[in-house]
């Protein structure tokens, strides 16, 4: 029995200083030349944070392109899905309710036309990017409200598109802060 306990005594210690010292050390390390140095990249207007490049917020103005729906109201510190299945009446009610809405402040898109990222929530509920698909049936609303050309709202919405990493990974998306501060500063 003691040639099992002292060398399984000596691997947890050796765990302990590698995991909580050496380990935590060298992902602190590579957070420091990383953007924001660890702490998350933010995006700034006129010498004023605005919002966080990687994380979701809510746009509530007409004016404005719509983020993806949160299932936890863009609240980072409880970050997370609803964990309801596509089945659960309480879920299906609540995307209804998302269709409806959107359905009220874009009245000139049909119901099959509404992308799915536009009325279900992400898995972390902090998505700050939706699809081109997404982006694209806003665009009437918004140069209706602010008395915009379509084309030059669409010509937007194709400039802003990013592409999959390397090209092979993830879809193509749109980042919605990012899209509406270019809104902005449109004339």
């Amino acid at each position: 029995m003691k040639q099992n306990i002292f060398p399984a005594i000596r691997l947890t210690l050796v765990c302990i200083v590698f995991f909580i010292g050496i380990y935590s050390l060298l992902i602190l390390g590579s957070a420091q030349v990383a953007p924001g140095k660890g702490k998350g990249e933010t995006v700034t207007v006129n010498n004023r944070v605005v919002g966080w490049k990687l994380l979701g917020q809510k746009f509530t103005d007409e004016k404005y392109f719509q983020s993806r729906p949160s299932a936890v109201d863009y609240n980072a510190a409880g970050a997370g899905g609803s964990n309801k299945g596509p089945s659960n009446p309480d879920y299906l009610k609540q995307v209804q309710e998302r269709i409806d809405s959107f359905l009220v402040h874009n009245p000139t898109v049909k119901k099959a036309d509404i992308p799915s990222d536009l009325v279900t929530a992400s898995g972390a509920g902090l998505d700050p990017d939706i699809s081109p698909e997404g982006a694209k049936v806003q665009v009437s609303r918004i140069a209706a409200v602010r008395k915009i050309p379509v084309e030059k709202i669409n010509a937007l919405v194709e400039k802003s598109i990013e592409a999959p990493l390397a090209g092979l990974f993830g879809t193509k998306k749109v980042n919605v802060l990012q899209l509406n501060i270019e809104l902005d500063k449109l004339k």
